[in-house]
């Protein structure tokens, strides 16, 4: 006789040399000013390109510069800093290419080929532009960056002089142009909208709509990789005057904005908001400092694996097969099994689900049906079940959103282990530690579970941890 599991599973424990001890408490990000802000200026509207960052400033970039236009707004140019300068006080490099040196141009996007650029600047130009009764709205041109210097620049088939388009943020593909505009017909002091590539021209720009936009001023539109739209807004609610939020799309709908934690918000304004493709790390602007506008790096606190062992689930379930069954084909016999938990089977072949780990005597008995002679114990398998060694998460596969959801760790298989600390990253931005943990899904969607184990450290292993996943699927 031999014993054959129905699905035969291997296991191996995946060791992380990453330390969680102590993980879990305070502040879910962590801010820091770059050095080569100056507090007599303004930095503000950062953008991630390959070697570094593009900003806006209204420096000085000479003693004869002005530092308004013709109607005392603030007047911002493009600089760019080296990846490696951004924690020092190194000066700046001005972006050249606009030739009106009073005129505004400012917040912009750089598209996936790293030339081609959309940027903030005046609509008029020239003499029409001095007047000081004219107020000058905001447009968005085209034009590409080579090295330090924008060439070709071309208007955006959108400016007005009746009203401002600014603050563009292209999407990762390259279709969606993302940005900010007082336009008639919008929801408040300024709203979000985007235009749509097709056949190799831009749509009419489409309003995003109440659930993002308000009365208020919504700014600072910045369109990530993951399918976040991470924005500014002055409505109430928030910690300071200005703060950042993030909204995504379900199935074509717009949904309520996420309000970001501290250190990305605070007490002051904070705004401008873009992330690296981790988005773990990443720039925003705010003026918590010393009043005037800053830019900030964040990183993300929260630890979330990018390799993690998906949860296997135990199986308990066997087959047996009497391995002599050719030998008397001739001859009629009945074969009883008994599996060692109180239940039997009949039959040459048999499966059989035991309930849990455990030590079972597993016994065959064969029956003579001519001569009715009975061969007890005629074969004997002792079986030891064990679970899998695993971190393991309890939890439904389908959960409804909006209704608490308790997940525990109680299952967890890891002998030896002495463990200190159960990290769960909910795949949301959100965290907790805990054996058992209680977490409120509120939008429907497909999110990515995963706990963390984590020992005490020994004179033998050191510290060891572990990581496992589950999928829960958020239905409304």
């Amino acid at each position: 006789m031999t014993g054959t599991m129905k699905n035969i599973i291997a296991v191996s424990v995946l060791i992380i040399s990453t330390r969680l001890s102590g993980l879990g408490q305070g502040p879910l990000f962590v801010a820091k000013e770059l050095r080569f802000n100056s507090p007599l200026t303004s930095e503000i509207a950062p953008v991630i390109t390959k070697d570094g960052i593009l900003f806006c400033s209204d420096k000085r970039t000479t003693t004869l510069s002005e530092t308004t236009t013709y109607n005392d707004e603030h007047l911002y140019h493009l600089y760019f800093m080296n990846k490696g300068d951004t924690l020092k006080t190194s000066k700046p490099v001005e972006v050249k290419g606009i030739s009106n040196p009073v005129l505004y141009y400012g917040p912009l996007c750089i598209a996936s080929d790293g030339k081609t650029v959309y940027f903030t600047s005046s609509v008029l130009t020239g003499m029409a532009a001095r007047r000081k009764n004219v107020a000058n709205s905001r447009g968005i041109y085209v034009g590409q960056l080579v090295g330090t210097s924008i060439v070709q620049a071309r208007p955006f088939e959108y400016n007005s002089t009746k009203y401002s388009i600014a603050q563009p943020s292209l999407s990762p593909d390259g279709k969606f142009l993302f940005f900010a505009s007082d336009m008639p017909g919008g929801q408040g002091g300024s709203d979000l909208y985007y235009c749509e590539l097709v056949n190799n021209k831009w749509s009419s720009p489409v309003n995003l709509g109440n659930k993002v936009n308000t009365i208020y001023k919504e700014n600072y539109p910045f369109m990530h990789s993951s399918g976040r739209l991470y924005f500014s807004s002055d409505r109430p609610g928030g910690l300071g005057g200005t703060d950042i939020y993030y909204t995504t799309q379900v199935q074509g709908k717009w949904q309520d904005p996420v309000h970001l934690p501290a250190e990305i918000n605070s007490s002051s304004d904070d705004f401008a908001f873009v992330a690296e493709e981790n988005n773990q790390t990443g720039y925003f602007a705010s003026n918590r400092n010393n009043g005037s506008d800053d830019i900030f790096r964040f990183a993300s606190t929260t630890v979330r694996k990018a390799g993690c062992d998906t949860l296997q689930y135990n199986n308990y379930c066997y087959e047996f097969i009497d391995e002599n069954e050719t030998k008397f084909d001739s001859i009629p016999f009945l074969y009883r099994w008994n599996f060692g938990d109180g239940t039997q089977a009949e039959g040459i072949r048999v499966e059989h689900c035991f309930s849990g780990p455990g030590n079972y005597n597993v016994t065959l008995d064969v029956t003579n049906l001519l001569t009715k002679k009975v061969q007890k114990n005629e074969k004997t398998l002792r079986m030891e079940i064990t679970d899998i060694e695993q971190a393991y998460i309890s939890a439904p596969d389908v959960w409804a959103a909006g209704k608490p959801l308790t997940m525990n760790a109680d299952s967890t298989n890891l002998p030896g282990w002495n463990i200190k600390l159960y990290y769960w990253n909910f795949g949301d931005d959100s965290i907790a530690t805990g054996k058992e943990v209680s977490k409120t899904f509120n939008k429907p969607g497909t999110y990515n579970i995963q706990l963390i184990v984590s020992t005490e450290p020994d004179g033998t292993h050191g510290v060891r941890e572990t990581c496992v996943s589950k999928n829960i699927n958020i239905i409304r």
